[in-house]
């Protein structure tokens, strides 16, 4: 039989059994769909971990209180308090040749409220130089004032939804508002720039580091951003900021630096470990798509036993009756990875417009592996009853039929 006649037949043969056809169809096409989500999600969730991270610029390093053994993974942002770190500390590392500028951080929470409106709100101290470093915009007004760190001015630069629920409609710029139990001058709106390392920018109110540590009375600093100059070494920025805060803390090295390729390639690793194996957990639906198509060609081949019969009679082979089963699998598997292929790419699709800062996307790789898988276990699974099939005598099953 010709290979035109033998597709010919097989989907004559698919085309007759419409609804079991079809269920198959929806087996595989469950299977690479959920193959393919599984991996957009974890690829997509890499992604925005790893360009959040890049966006700290490859000549930033973090200074963290502590001595600890890390090979780059990232410590929490908010919840521990710090006492080893002080602002004559980030003073002094800014006095290292190849640094280019030091931004002091605190992070607390604290209530603010205006016109009689009031919430919750994550209030970063800081300075000026915090926005170079981490890049944030201005949507109006300007940033922090460039004095001296140690002053507690009564400034403050809201994000916009923190303006929009305090101040509706209302212009805020010149506006005072209470944090805590003291009083600020707004002078500035951030650009809506999302989130960054886990934190809304727009829910966030920054004020100088030196009203941070009277607002929250904590001396100590929660981190310490540095940014090296253009062509400056790293390591040799890391070495000598350790010797520096340790000739400052008698002699001991309880700081920890890490930098933005340390953290990108940890993360990066983690993440990229994290997809594959959702990926294997998506792919046991693959095994179990490939079981149905086994069972139902095996209830097929019993169906059908007296075509194979007459197929026999009329001088088919055996290896032809294997083939017309095992294309007709083929087919099948196919038709539901293409399906499964097009229901996953709209389920990421559905996914992006949700969540619009999260590049949800399954690799190439991905959606190549999971069609050749479907195929591959649907052509695995119905080998047993195309033999079985094979093997039939021509006369015994007519005789059945």
């Amino acid at each position: 039989m010709r290979t035109t006649d033998l597709l010919a037949f097989c989907v004559n043969a698919l085309r007759r059994q419409a609804f079991r056809t079809f269920m198959m169809f929806i087996a595989m096409s469950i299977g690479v769909a959920a193959v393919i989500v599984l991996t957009g999600l974890g690829e997509g969730a890499r992604r925005y971990v790893l360009s959040e991270f890049e966006a700290l610029g490859t000549s930033t390093l973090i200074v963290l209180p502590g001595k600890q053994e890390t090979s780059g993974g990232m410590p929490p942002m908010t919840g521990e308090a710090t006492r080893d770190l002080t602002l004559e500390d980030s003073v002094a590392i800014s006095r290292i040749p190849q640094v280019q500028s030091v931004a002091p951080l605190i992070i607390g929470s604290a209530l603010a409220s205006a016109g009689g409106r009031s919430r919750e709100v994550v209030t970063l101290g800081t300075t000026a130089s915090f926005f170079g470093i981490r890049k944030l915009e201005m949507a109006q007004g300007t940033i922090l004032p460039p004095e001296s760190a140690d002053l507690a001015l009564p400034v403050a630069i809201l994000g916009m939804t923190i303006r929009d629920e305090l101040f509706g409609s209302k212009p805020a710029l010149g506006e005072t508002l209470r944090i805590g139990d003291r009083r600020f001058r707004i002078i500035g709106i951030l650009a809506d720039s999302g989130e960054g390392l886990g934190m809304n920018r727009s829910e966030s109110i920054v004020i100088p580091v030196a009203s941070a540590q009277q607002l929250f009375n904590a001396p100590g600093l929660f981190r310490i951003f540095i940014e090296a100059r253009p062509g400056a070494n790293l390591d040799t920025i890391r070495e000598r900021a350790v010797d520096t805060v340790a000739a400052r803390h008698d002699g001991e090295e309880d700081i920890t630096i890490i930098t933005q390729d340390a953290l990108v390639s940890s993360f990066g690793d983690i993440l990229s470990t994290l997809t594959l194996a959702v990926s294997a957990i998506g792919g046991i639906s693959l095994l179990v798509a490939g079981v149905l198509v086994m069972n139902v060609t095996l209830i097929t081949v019993t169906q059908r036993t007296g075509e194979i019969g007459l197929l026999k009679a009329i001088g088919a082979s055996g290896n032809l009756v294997s083939r017309i089963f095992l294309t007709e699998a083929g087919l099948l598997a196919l038709g539901g990875a293409m399906g499964g292929v097009l229901l996953g790419e709209l389920l990421l699709w559905v996914g992006r417009r949700i969540f619009p800062d999260i590049p949800f996307s399954a690799p190439l790789w991905a959606e190549a592996t999971s069609v050749l898988v479907a195929v591959g276990a649907g052509l695995l699974f119905a080998l047993m009853p195309a033999r079985r099939a094979a093997q039939l005598e021509p006369v015994k099953a007519l005789m059945k039929k």
